[in-house]
């Protein structure tokens, strides 16, 4: 029982450092919502669990989160396995995202990545070719935000070495940004 308490502990610190983020949170809402107001499309990626938030957040994105509007575009990079595996193969898995982002992305869309520790080479990749098609970026990163948060335009860091906990923030922020979407386009 006292290994939940301690977790149970950890887990409210790191929740309550997320109020220091609420500037950048702001300047990633007024992002999300500038680029869908303009016609664009987000895209988001991430591995292992952040692969599972990247399709969370697409997946609330274009249905609904909490309340009723129309579908928005967003596309989770890491959901087709064809191209993850054809791509893997044929140009190394640290291109899987890039690849996708060269054929997808657009100037004046939006790349979402996720990374806990903001140094996942396959993520970085895909961050330079965003930037380098004239997208927007942000990055959900953990620890001291890594490589990704110098090449993000927004940086919202959950500063905590446990990647359970930095997944956890990631979690909440994510649907805050997606209560902020259904706000704006409802």
């Amino acid at each position: 029982m006292s290994d939940f308490i301690a977790q149970l502990g950890q887990h409210h610190k790191t929740m309550q450092q997320l109020e220091s983020l609420q500037p950048r949170f702001e300047q990633a809402v007024e992002m999300i919502t500038d680029t869908l107001r303009n016609g664009h499309k987000i895209l988001l990626c991430g591995n292992g669990g952040s692969a599972a938030d990247s399709q969370h957040i697409a997946a609330e994105i274009i249905g609904r989160f909490e309340t009723e509007r129309h579908a928005l575009p967003a596309i989770a990079l890491t959901t087709d396995s064809s191209i993850l595996t054809a791509v893997g193969n044929d140009y190394g898995y640290d291109q899987v995202f890039a690849r996708q982002v060269a054929g997808l992305g657009n100037a004046g869309d939006l790349l979402i990545a996720y990374s806990t520790s903001g140094n996942s080479g396959n993520v970085l990749h895909a961050v330079r070719v965003a930037r380098e098609r004239g997208m927007g970026i942000i990055s959900l990163t953990g620890r001291d935000g890594g490589e990704l948060a110098g090449l993000a335009d927004v940086d919202l860091c959950v500063g905590s070495s446990s990647t359970a906990r930095i997944q956890e923030g990631h979690g909440f922020l994510g649907h805050a940004l997606c209560s902020a979407i259904d706000e704006a386009f409802s």
